[in-house]
């Protein structure tokens, strides 16, 4: 009998990732609060693998996956749920404790928004991530990556170490941008060319070219005539980088490593306000008070 495929959330990583699966002729129920997908959702209960991208904000208040637990309560039991949506690290395993007659598993995504119908359909990594260590679960894990698009590398993981590896590579980057800014503001002051400076280290394989401009139009500017964008905002790094602050918090404490993170948070929302960049989202995760501690 041939798999039917649920999707939960059709923003544009559960929309693209249920567009590729019927484009390669899977059985195919999508269901969202949108008008045209709001009456699916009795059929996500008849789905064998259902993949849910719903948001996982971080607000002032924290850290929230309620509506990761709302989609869950309409998978069928015995049926594996797989979670795109990013999830703080133990949230999968806390989410199958409250789930336990569903295979909750934990599949980061790694789509860019400007071309996320190409990289679904071609992933670089599929990664896993298993709540229990037990065959059965493995066996679930190997099930979900037979249907995924093929990717240079696949692995089966704890839930805990595939969740860590999506919030890495986005503070990774966020990172990356906030070095790029520093350099940017010496080479000024310095009244060294920006751009021969970037171009020379951007030939450093090692470094590339992704996210090392600090001066760009990406984001949602509030006012229209600002030309000049500044910091790491955009959907993801401003949310995901609080939230692996406060969950190194909980397992570290206040060390040095947590100041660090810290004051590049801080930075951060500086060089945003400062260029009324993607201040909407930055005021979603931290409220009208910025202060960061």
């Amino acid at each position: 009998m041939a798999t039917k495929i649920g999707f939960i959330g059709l923003g544009w990583i559960g929309k693209n990732y249920a567009d590729d699966f019927e484009a390669r002729l899977y059985d195919v129920v999508r269901y969202s609060l949108e008008e045209s997908y709001v009456q699916n959702k009795e059929l996500i209960s008849e789905c064998d693998i259902v993949f849910i991208a719903v948001p996982t904000p971080t607000t002032p208040e924290g850290f929230s996956y309620a509506a990761v637990e709302e989609a869950l309560s309409l998978v069928q039991s015995g049926a594996t749920a797989v979670i795109k949506s990013t999830l703080q690290p133990g949230s999968t395993v806390a989410l199958q404790e409250k789930f336990p007659d569903v295979y909750v598993l934990h599949s980061p995504e790694f789509l860019r928004e400007a071309q996320a119908a190409y990289d679904a359909a071609h992933p670089d990594r599929n990664l896993i991530g298993i709540p229990k260590e037990t065959p059965e679960y493995k066996e679930r894990a190997e099930q979900v990556l037979r249907v995924l698009p093929e990717a240079p590398y696949s692995q089966v993981m704890s839930a805990e170490a595939a969740e860590l590896v999506k919030y890495a590579g986005n503070c990774f980057l966020m990172t990356k941008v906030l070095f790029m800014n520093v350099l940017y503001d010496l080479t000024q002051k310095s009244g060294q060319p920006w751009n021969a400076v970037r171009e020379a280290l951007i030939h450093d394989p090692r470094i590339g070219a992704s996210h090392t401009q600090p001066i760009h139009a990406s984001g949602h500017v509030e006012d229209k005539e600002t030309q000049i964008h500044r910091g790491a905002g955009g959907h993801c790094f401003i949310k995901d980088f609080e939230a692996l602050r406060q969950h190194y918090k909980s397992i570290m404490g206040e060390d040095d490593a947590f100041v660090m993170l810290t004051k590049q948070v801080q930075y951060n929302n500086k060089l945003l306000s400062e260029s009324g960049k993607d201040t909407d989202l930055l005021r979603g995760v931290y409220g009208d008070n910025l202060e960061v501690n």
